[in-house]
């Protein structure tokens, strides 16, 4: 892309080339400028290479036809091999007709465009890794004065320059003229100011310190802008729509959502956009093109969000677009979210086969999906973020990523308050309290599940009454208030038998255990617990039996009935085994180990040490694996 540094590294490469002696013949440069307003041609560069092969005024040949002639002619008599570099080239017209006719001596292009249908080496250049932009910027100020200390003083505010400019070339040396030039100011001024704009480019043009050693201006946008002038409308469209997608990365069937596109044009489209640099592709896991994700470059992403807001027709286009990829998001999430949900006799979810698909695409879109739920403070699209957010409640408890369920909860939330919801307000502090809890805010989710409880009874839901009893009681057991917590759990099943949900009332049986087994109720626990399993059981929720099988081993084995309680985590493997709950398994794995270095039997506790810990590491829950490790450690093999 524009501004990555290729004429620089073409340059470099090319003295490096000189003093190794590989090209005795010299080096001729030509700047081609093909994304200027008046490129320049193939013909007008044989003038210039003429004139520094020696050939100038009276000794030019009188037509383009025959200078070219000369041209060819002067480089295949050159016995001297010599290295020819064309320089921002847009197009192969402009170089083509420059290639010497014979292999003796060689030549270098730069270019934004990838030229696929020539056959030439293509060396890709990508922004800087994190460290190679710190040192860039770090050796710039050094070369100015050695006794610049700020990199090493503020080595924080340093990488998080380099991050806000997207660790681009062109960007970074803007940026640190700028320090340059406030040599009294500390890194972290320049940080501040970016982030107050919240537009890197604005400030960096703003401060640009004028020209580069090769007499270029050292301004972002018109580099920009020239890339995106000379795009065909169709690409220019996709690339602005592009840049509004929510996530830093988008799967293929979600931008052609957002473009209003078929699958098949939207690729080719994308795959224009990424011959020339301003997209990136991102190969998925499924190795299909419909796998494949995109990703703009942030200071492109804020070049492109720029030219929408700017004119009121595109703004209006963007507006439509970020509505289709938000039904798109919300279709898809829901069907995922029904899957994941899904016992036998339900509807069958839309697409997705089984839980594994479900996850699956989840997993690829949840930075999109994530971004998209946020869009629930802006008024137009209020109503489907939050339910978007809401179908996306289990699916981050599942995969325990909590900072993102309250996030996305926290928001639903105000959205849904905002426009007088009470049912979706009620759902978003439901599932807000449950991430709070698992993230250990206990008092907060505990506020958080009375607010779902008053709204609840406020418009008469019995249903989302019930599911707030149940959790307000888990809150209330871990807060160390466990009578409250029974009796809110008893309130729950009492509920739910009313109803006649099943699937309800074995939850609060196994939620009223954990609580009754927490009051030192054990034999009751025990048959709690039990009821919890038949009714999962008998409706074939086979994950949720699992769980509560480990739950009534854990009450037997307080009971003193250790066999009793080794056959139910054992069962509590065996059925779960196909769900990847990995958080779980790590869990009930620990209660074997616990329960064998009890019996003494340190040698299978110290196997379920070992399996417990790589559990809770494909759970990405790497504290408890390491204090599974530990465990394991001290035990004799």
């Amino acid at each position: 892309m524009g501004g990555i540094g290729k004429t620089a590294l073409a340059v470099e490469a090319a003295h490096r080339a000189r003093e190794k002696g590989w090209f005795p013949g010299g080096t001729l440069f030509v700047d081609l400028r093909g994304y200027d307003d008046d490129p320049v041609t193939a013909d007008q560069a044989v003038l210039a290479l003429l004139d520094a092969l020696g050939v100038r005024s009276q000794d030019l040949p009188p037509t383009p036809e025959r200078q070219s002639d000369a041209y060819r002619t002067l480089l295949a008599e050159r016995r001297d091999r010599t290295l020819l570099i064309l320089d921002n080239a847009s197009d192969p017209s402009q170089y083509l007709p420059l290639l010497p006719g014979t292999d003796h001596h060689r030549v270098l292009i730069t270019s934004r465009d990838r030229p696929d249908s020539l056959g030439v080496r293509l060396i890709d250049l990508e922004a800087l890794p994190p460290d190679d932009s710190v040192a860039l910027v770090t050796r710039a100020l050094h070369d100015t004065d050695e006794r610049d200390d700020r990199p090493a003083r503020e080595p924080t505010a340093l990488l998080e320059l380099t991050n806000l400019c997207s660790h681009l070339p062109l960007a970074l040396q803007i940026a640190a003229g700028m320090l340059r030039r406030r040599r009294h100011r500390g890194i972290a001024s320049l940080v501040a100011e970016i982030r107050d704009t919240e537009n890197p480019a604005a400030v960096l043009d703003r401060g640009s310190p004028g020209t580069d050693v090769y007499g270029r201006s050292l301004v972002l946008r018109p580099v920009l802008e020239t890339s995106y002038r000379r795009l065909p409308a169709d690409q220019a469209r996709l690339l602005r729509l592009l840049c509004l997608a929510p996530g830093a990365e988008t799967g293929s069937e979600a931008i052609a959502a957002l473009a209003d596109l078929d699958i098949k044009p939207a690729l080719s489209l994308l795959e224009d956009l990424a011959a020339r640099y301003l997209v990136t592709p991102v190969p998925g896991g499924d190795g299909t093109p419909f796998g494949v994700r995109w990703r703009v470059h942030d200071l492109v992403r804020a070049f492109g969000v720029g030219v929408v807001v700017g004119h009121a027709r595109l703004r209006e286009e963007g507006e439509a677009a970020r509505e289709r990829v938000l039904g798109f998001y919300y279709r898809w999430a829901n069907a995922a979210d029904d899957r994941l949900r899904w016992l036998p006799g339900m509807v069958e979810p839309e697409r997705f086969a089984d839980r594994g698909q479900a996850l699956a695409w989840l997993d690829s879109e949840r930075a999109g999906l994530v971004a998209a739920a946020l869009w629930a403070r802006e008024e137009r699209y209020r109503d489907r973020a939050v339910l978007l957010a809401l179908c996306l409640g289990e699916y981050l408890d599942w995969r325990r990523y909590f900072d993102d369920k309250i996030t996305v909860c926290r928001t639903a939330q105000e959205a849904a308050h905002r426009a007088g919801d009470r049912h979706n307000e009620a759902a978003a502090w439901g599932n807000l309290g449950l991430a709070l809890r698992k993230a250990g805010g206990v008092e907060e989710a505990i506020d958080a599940h009375t607010h779902d409880l008053d709204l609840c009874q406020a418009v008469e839901d019995r249903h989302g009454e019930a599911a707030a009893w149940d959790n307000l009681g888990l809150a209330l057991r871990e807060a160390g208030r466990v009578e409250e917590a029974i009796d809110a759990h008893t309130r729950s099943r009492d509920l739910r038998q009313t109803a006649r949900d099943r699937q309800g009332e074995a939850k609060a049986w196994g939620n009223l255990g954990l609580a009754l087994r927490e009051a030192g109720r054990v034999e009751e626990a025990i048959e709690a617990h039990t009821r919890s399993r038949d009714l999962f059981h008998a409706i074939e929720d086979d994950h949720s039996e699992a769980r509560a099988w480990n739950n009534l081993g854990i009450a037997l084995e307080e009971a003193g009935r250790v066999e009793e309680a080794i056959e139910a985590y054992r069962k509590d493997l065996q059925i779960g085994r196909d769900f990847e709950d990995w958080y779980g398994a790590g869990q009930t794995l620990e209660n074997l180990a616990l329960v064998h270095e009890v019996t003494d039997r340190p040698a299978d506790a110290r196997a379920y040490w070992l399996q417990a810990a790589d559990a809770y590491a494909r759970a990405d829950a790497p504290t408890e694996a390491a204090q599974a490790r530990t465990r394991a450690a001290e035990l004799p093999e």
